[in-house]
């Protein structure tokens, strides 16, 4: 997991950044939003601030990292990998941020 945290709070977030603090209570999302607009934007936001460019995750480190921000880490995994934000090997092994 990256050192920079899914606090959506942080005094340095600019544009649509802002927009995803609206998300957050107390560093944990409280809904994964239902529009997909809105829902990319989180994504997004997720895939820059808890996984590190150019490592390799095993499926366990990036549920851990989800869960540091919902309860429903498949469903945010599930969405990072559709979106395209994730990829993964084909045996799920192994996890990787999109460029």
């Amino acid at each position: 997991m990256s050192e920079n945290s899914a606090d959506a709070t942080s005094p340095h977030l600019t544009g649509n950044s802002r927009a995803i603090t609206t998300l957050f209570s107390h560093g944990r999302l409280t809904a994964i939003p239902r529009k997909a607009a809105r829902r990319e934007q989180l994504l997004v936001h997720l895939k820059e601030t808890l996984f590190e460019p150019g490592r390799q995750y095993t499926e366990r480190e990036v549920n851990e990292a989800l869960l540091t921000v919902h309860d429903d880490y498949p469903a945010l995994r599930r969405y990072l990998i559709t979106a395209g934000l994730l990829t993964r090997t084909r045996d799920g092994a192994s996890y990787q941020r999109a460029a």
